[in-house]
């Protein structure tokens, strides 16, 4: 598959809630959107909706559940079989706090289905996928995480007691934290500089899905939402900016853990045992 010289972006979790209004936004733009999604059906339409708008842009989809392991990684590679180069990633697929109530799922492969889908998830897709962002001349990944954070216990990672659905959300949020800032110093420290990384809490309770379903009222809108996270993808005046976690459009502390050098090593090494990446910057 060959492209021109539009941005190329790859953005998970596209099809509804804030990704679907992502996915709208940069369709006005002359970009290359990869977009992924868990449902074949909804891509289509997704995809049709574009195109019906009168986008500038080339779109191309791809089905994968996040639930699977087996599925990022086919993802990843098909990503890389099919482009030169990836300029942006904005890892934005998830699950929600209260989303199937508070009993402990698991994923294909054995873990706690928030921790895997979350983080493990995207975890895996942004190793695999480095090689390709290094191709860029300038790329980006963003993580979408959450205010919402509490620190790991590396001793019950699975929260095999006293399980709580809030508290295996905030944890695989927090997870996606330290994740950036780890992968921000390990960049840093092997010379690579044309590759940030940072995470943001998008908005508070946006007019998702999940939200009305959870809650019942919303505090932010989605306009917000895809603001703040298109700000850390595409703004010009970010471009060297890496190893950041923003609320909204506010630089900001995360939960203390996440700059603790010890667990974020932890996590990473931890990371790649469950996901058996090898990561090679």
């Amino acid at each position: 598959m060959t492209t021109s010289d539009r941005k190329l972006i790859l953005l998970t979790g596209s099809t509804d809630g804030l990704g679907r209004a992502m996915a709208h936004e940069l369709a006005t733009g002359s970009h290359t959107l990869v977009l992924h999604g868990r449902s074949a059906e909804k891509l289509t339409h997704l995809r049709a909706e574009l195109y019906a708008a009168g986008t500038a842009a080339e779109v191309f989809t791809y089905v994968a559940d996040f639930a699977s392991l087996a599925d990022v990684r086919a993802l990843a590679r098909s990503v890389d079989a099919d482009f030169p180069r990836l300029d942006v990633l904005i890892n934005n697929a998830g699950i929600g706090s209260t989303t199937g109530g508070e009993r402990r799922r698991t994923s294909a492969d054995g873990y706690e289905l928030r921790l895997a889908v979350n983080y493990l998830a995207g975890f895996l897709l942004t190793t695999q996928l480095l090689p390709l962002l290094r191709e860029s001349v300038s790329a980006r990944i963003v993580n979408v995480a959450s205010v919402g954070q509490q620190s790991i216990n590396f001793d019950d990672v699975m929260l095999l007691h006293g399980y709580s659905g809030t508290r295996a959300y905030c944890q695989s949020k927090l997870a996606q934290i330290a994740f950036t800032f780890e992968l921000a110093q390990r960049l840093a420290r092997d010379g690579v500089h044309n590759v940030a990384v940072n995470a943001l809490h998008p908005s508070s309770l946006m007019p998702t899905k999940i939200v009305w379903e959870s809650f019942g009222y919303t505090l932010s809108t989605i306009e917000q939402g895809v603001e703040a996270t298109l700000r850390l993808a595409v703004d010009p005046a970010l471009e060297a900016v890496s190893g950041r976690y923003y609320d909204v459009l506010r630089e900001a502390r995360a939960d203390p853990q996440a700059y603790d050098a010890l667990a974020r090593r932890q996590l990473w090494e931890l990371s790649e045992e469950l996901t058996a990446a090898h990561v090679a910057n």
